[in-house]
């Protein structure tokens, strides 16, 4: 089989090693330069490592992801710092800690011993995880998350505390907005999972080179490479003008509708052009800071506390120092999910904001940590399209097309997850079945 792959993000890498894998010789179009889509490694003259265009976190429910580091030669183990489940704010105010005990009895005894929680709280979190379970982690498909947390009687605090942030880390959609299936499938993988499932995965390496590159080294890549032509029938696709026995278009959604919109009319295929066109999206900032020196957090990775008032809009920092491993220099990455506020402002006193949100906030910390050194350089990254907004009822496409020759992949496809690396790779390793059964 003579196979293209059109996009070289998570989904069309994905796509592209089972296809080959299964015998197919396979050319990748990338309109960039640098493999990963919107999980990539971007460089920046004032920093000595590379970055990355948003920092993400993976879990160790992320089986898929972690089996296809594994077909290519990348070994998660020293890659990925896995650390069991420990949510702690910078100010000290709270902290969720699992110990290693087989599940379910390690988050019973997170949830009885977290900080910052009345009893009442810890028990309405026992209680939703139970109430999951009991409705098999399917809540009404038109419930968002804060109706979900509302029926089972979760309190302001308990929300703004650990459900909030949660959702904005997983959805990047906001409570009052996101889907409570999507919502109640992660939570079924993570924290209603085996303990190993609830382990935190934080990246020692840029994005590209946790496995996007190795990938890469074994493929045909054309970087550079807009494909402006898409024409599918059922015995080929027609890429560019040069023919292929099958495709897989790994794009976002907006962009393979603008290709497919000739080809799906003429097939009377309206509801999937439509369903296409339906998305909306979701902005993440990611703020990088160099440091005039050493600063260590007490958690390579800490959550923040909001106050949009003052544009304290991060959710999430990292000690990104750390996670390379680098004692000798401070690096910090401050993430906000679902910062729609972000996008809309002037960076400058955007990144002023935030760090101001981090020092105040290290300032309370009770193990007295020291003063935030000064800031040598900062870079503040905007995906505006990061993610799609997980609503509930959004119409997701199958991998499938009218063409038994073309096939769809991207996290934006129906996985059952939302905007998530792994259901990037998920739905990679499915297109490729679509069109190779062979293909694992």
């Amino acid at each position: 089989m003579k196979a293209a792959v059109i996009g070289a993000g998570w989904a069309g890498l994905a796509a592209a090693v089972a296809l080959r894998e299964a015998g197919a010789k396979v050319t990748v179009f990338e309109a960039g330069h640098t493999p990963g889509g919107r999980a990539r490694r971007v460089f920046h003259g004032e920093f000595d490592t590379p970055l990355d265009n948003g920092q993400h976190l993976l879990s160790g429910a992320y089986r898929h992801t972690l089996a296809l580091m594994r077909r290519v030669g990348r070994n998660p183990d020293a890659l990925l710092m896995r650390r069991p489940l420990r949510l702690a704010s910078l100010d000290g105010r709270f902290r969720l800690s699992a110990p290693r005990l087989p599940a379910p009895l390690h988050l019973a005894v997170a949830v009885l011993g977290a900080r910052g929680l009345s009893w009442s709280d810890r028990l309405g979190m026992l209680r939703l995880m139970r109430g999951l379970k009991a409705m098999s982690w399917a809540p009404p498909r038109e419930w968002t998350v804060l109706q979900l947390l509302r029926h089972y009687a979760q309190s302001d605090t308990l929300i703004r505390q650990l459900w909030d942030p949660l959702c904005l880390a997983a959805l990047n959609t906001p409570t009052a907005q996101a889907s409570a299936g999507l919502y109640a499938r992660v939570l079924r993988d993570s924290l209603g999972g085996r303990r190993e499932a609830s382990d935190l995965l934080l990246p020692c390496t840029d994005l590209s080179a946790l496995w996007p590159d190795a990938a890469a080294r074994h493929l045909t890549m054309r970087y550079g490479s807009t494909v402006r032509q898409l024409q599918p029938s059922q015995d080929g696709v027609v890429v560019n003008q040069e023919r292929f026995d099958a495709a897989v278009l790994a794009v976002p959604p907006a962009f393979a509708a603008r290709l497919l919109d000739a080809p799906l009319r003429e097939a009377g295929a309206g509801g999937l052009l439509d369903a296409l066109k339906s998305f909306d999206y979701l902005p993440i900032a990611t703020l990088n800071l160099r440091l005039a020196g050493p600063w260590r957090l007490p958690e390579p990775m800490m959550m923040l506390r909001e106050d949009p008032a003052r544009g304290h809009l991060g959710q999430w920092l990292f000690d990104r120092a750390r996670l390379v491993g680098d004692d000798k220099t401070g690096e910090l990455a401050v993430v906000a999910s679902a910062a729609v506020g972000v996008a809309e402002r002037n960076r400058q006193p955007v990144i002023e904001a935030l760090i101001d949100q981090v020092a105040e906030q290290a300032a309370r910390h009770p193990a007295r940590l020291p003063p935030l050194p000064e800031i040598r350089a900062a870079e503040l990254f905007i995906e505006k399209r990061a993610t799609f907004a997980a609503v509930p009822g959004l119409t997701r496409p199958l991998n499938t097309t009218p063409w038994r020759a073309l096939a769809l992949a991207g996290d934006w496809t129906d996985t059952g997850y939302p905007g998530v690396l792994e259901g990037a790779v998920m739905s990679g390793l499915a297109a490729a079945r679509t069109l190779n059964p062979r293909a694992a």
